[in-house]
């Protein structure tokens, strides 16, 4: 099979963004919310999605950095949730706004930041950084 062929059969082999089920994730009640704020930050060093354009993987670390209101996220939801994307074409500046958007409709924080950091590729390492603030907090 030549390379155009290979090609062929990892794009066959993408899923769309749309298959991601935020539905996955779940919240707790935080218990210590009326005496005092937390930042709470979680590291997923094994990340991977696929390249939308060459069906290749990629890989990074995804760093969630947030201050919770009255709901945490419970991390093993979180774990089902990331690993969803490992078969799912996306760009890097789209998981980590797609991450975002999910977490704060689930959680409603605060303050929420997404970083991925992702390996290099071609001689580039790229990082992303989204945020969100609750204005009204």
């Amino acid at each position: 099979m030549d390379i155009s062929g290979m090609q062929k059969v990892l794009l066959n082999n993408i899923e769309s963004p749309d298959t991601i089920d935020p539905g996955v994730l779940q919240v707790l009640d935080y218990a210590y919310r009326t005496q005092r704020d937390i930042e709470i930050k979680i590291d997923q060093p094994e990340f991977t999605s696929l390249c939308p354009i060459s069906g290749l993987p990629d890989f990074g670390c995804i760093m969630i950095r947030y201050k919770p209101n009255d709901k945490i996220v419970e991390l093993k939801s979180l774990k089902y949730y990331l690993l969803q994307y490992r078969s799912v074409g996306i760009f890097y500046e789209h998981v980590v706004n797609r991450i975002l958007e999910d977490l704060v409709s689930f959680v409603r924080p605060k303050f929420m930041e997404v970083v991925g950091t992702f390996t290099p590729r071609g001689g580039i390492t790229t990082t992303a950084r989204v945020e969100y603030t609750d204005k009204g907090k």
